[in-house]
């Protein structure tokens, strides 16, 4: 499910947009405030940037922190001054789209699939998502907003086998044949070992002991 992070500093205006993302299943959380968003933790798939907000931070400052973290998210600006100056800054600050209010919700909707698909259409195959942490599949790598883990071949196969299999319960002999082949005739103690690694580097995966049996990714 794709995350949206929705910035309007009118109230009721965000309600209706809210309802409308979270009608085509996306996850759409609401900041009426620059300085909240700034602050926040989040990791988000699009932003929905409103320019002008009630407190001293903007939209182009928003952007500008995004542009920091990550050059490639999407964001689409939204403004009710129908400014080509505004438009020229945020193409150069590294917007997507311009949208102008009001606006018609079914358009912006239409936007919001439009650039979600163009932006992660190569990587729907190939990337996973787990909380903040991104899985590129085929590079083998691991970020958490965009700082990349360093994986063992085992504890990325180890990962692998979890992800695609998520609420899926394993005994330590599933583990053992998944990761390690079903040559492998060493103890299942070093699954135990595996897990411990994989999760000291990765610590917000919720890898759930099943007592006497094995392990559960939920």
């Amino acid at each position: 499910m794709y995350k949206i992070c929705l910035v309007e500093d009118e109230v009721d205006l965000a309600k209706l947009v809210k309802a409308y993302l979270e009608k085509e299943n996306y996850e759409v959380t609401c900041f009426t405030k620059g300085q909240d968003v700034l602050d926040s933790k989040d990791s988000f798939h699009l932003y929905i940037l409103d320019i002008m907000l009630q407190d001293d931070v903007t939209g182009y400052d928003i952007i500008k922190k995004i542009r920091e973290e990550n050059s490639e998210v999407p964001v689409i600006f939204t403004s009710a001054r129908d400014a080509d100056l505004d438009k020229i800054i945020g193409l150069e600050l590294g917007s997507d789209d311009y949208i102008t209010k009001p606006y018609s919700l079914k358009e912006l909707v239409l936007r919001v699939g439009n650039i979600l698909k163009r932006t992660y259409r190569k990587q729907q195959q190939n990337i996973k998502l787990y909380g903040d942490y991104k899985i590129d599949v085929d590079r083998r790598m691991v970020f958490e907003k965009e700082k990349e883990i360093k994986l063992t071949t085992l504890e990325f196969d180890l990962l692998l086998l979890f992800l695609d299999n998520i609420h899926k319960g394993f005994s330590r002999d599933d583990v053992l044949n998944g990761v390690w082949g079903d040559d492998y005739f060493g103890s299942d103690r070093a699954v135990d070992d595996l897990v411990r690694r994989l999760r000291k580097k990765m610590p917000k995966l919720n890898i759930s002991t099943i007592y006497g049996f094995g392990y559960r990714l939920t």
